[in-house]
């Protein structure tokens, strides 16, 4: 799977002759190839594609890139050489460069190196990853299909006095060993009074019956993220406990009859909000209601209060309200769907219902 036709349509609009994709995420996307942050770098023209790397990389590049030529950086040849190279034999003169993510450093050597102007265009990359095909759907819904198989062995394995961090650990273990690559982010386990801060650190306190344990997490297949939160409790709940969950899950359910193609961020966030300020929380909801992933488990665009633009139909979003009493509890559920025209389509199977384990 790549992306190279995607990104050479939008150049036009964006009136570049090419675009210089150096960070991880966008150069996933555009040549299918992964590797890690220095693992080459991609030019898409609109008279070609070409990837740079060095001699770790260029085996695996070589047997995984296709419609690309490649090439390997060595004494002789160093980035810059390869890419002006490129850039006259696509006779490309204005090139987009992702100003989000090259260091300063990086772009002053381009700036004063490279035979063109260099324009801003991380834009044009968050615009065109907004919107998932089929291929990249089927790797998201296989990256939730294993966090929730490793989830629910978890919740059978879940006993007073495991620490957070155990938790934590045991969860990563039967993700990767389920056929996970990595995880999508540092796993959040939070117990009783740790529940209220809502990007917890797992620490070693043991869990006790009679609290809740949130369970935020997700993880990586075929450099596609998943990310999903379930809050639990271990053994039986107060009624306050009870009251606060069952808020959350109203507002949950009413940020998902929201979800679709077209409505503003702001206003799916507001959908779930109001349930939570008219149930007297809405103080303790700090966070927006969800946010867009793909490649990575934060991108854009956001169901927020500040987001005044429609969402786009395809568009991947969380959708996740919490409550949060400091030092006390705190309770959050996440699902993740897809937008289409009509509605959304969840790509979770587990239940929202208060499990007691």
């Amino acid at each position: 799977m790549n992306h190279w036709n995607t990104v050479r349509a939008g150049l036009e609009k964006a009136g570049l002759d090419a675009v210089l994709l150096t960070g991880r995420p966008n150069r996933f996307y555009a040549t299918g190839f992964d590797a890690d942050d220095e693992g080459g770098i991609a030019l898409v023209s609109r008279q070609g594609n070409f990837f740079f790397t060095d001699a770790r990389y260029l085996e695996a590049a070589e047997s995984q890139i296709k419609d690309a030529a490649i090439g390997c950086i060595d004494r002789e040849h160093s980035y810059v050489d390869w890419i002006n190279e490129a850039l006259k034999l696509s006779d490309s003169r204005i090139v987009g460069f992702e100003e989000q993510m090259m260091t300063v450093a990086d772009f002053r050597v381009y700036e004063k190196e490279l035979h063109c102007t260099l324009q801003e265009a991380s834009g044009l990359l968050q615009v065109l990853r907004q919107t998932k095909d089929e291929e990249e759907l089927r790797r998201m819904e296989k990256a939730q299909e294993i966090a929730e198989t490793a989830f629910s062995q978890l919740l059978r394995e879940l006993r007073p006095g495991m620490t957070e961090r155990q938790l934590a650990a045991r969860l990563q273990y039967l993700a990767i060993a389920g056929g996970a690559e990595k995880m999508s982010f540092g796993t959040i386990v939070a117990s009783g009074p740790n529940g209220s801060m809502p990007h917890a650190v797992p620490t070693d306190r043991a869990v006790q019956t009679g609290e809740f344990i949130t369970f935020d997490f997700g993880c990586v297949y075929g450099g596609y993220c998943s990310d999903m939160t379930r809050t639990v409790a271990l053994g039986q709940v107060t009624e306050e406990m009870e009251k606060v969950y069952r808020i959350v899950q109203q507002a949950q359910q009413a940020g998902l009859m929201a979800a679709r193609a077209g409505i503003t961020g702001r206003e799916m966030d507001a959908a779930a909000r109001q349930i939570i300020e008219s149930a007297g929380y809405g103080e303790y909801f700090g966070h927006s209601l969800g946010h867009s992933l793909g490649i990575e488990v934060h991108e854009s665009p956001n169901a927020s209060p500040k987001n005044d633009q429609p969402l786009p139909e395809g568009a991947v979003l969380s959708v996740e309200p919490g409550i949060y009493l400091p030092g006390r509890f705190g309770v959050r559920i996440e699902d993740t769907v897809v937008l289409g025209k009509d509605g959304c389509r969840n790509l979770m199977k587990m239940t929202r219902e208060l499990q007691c384990i």
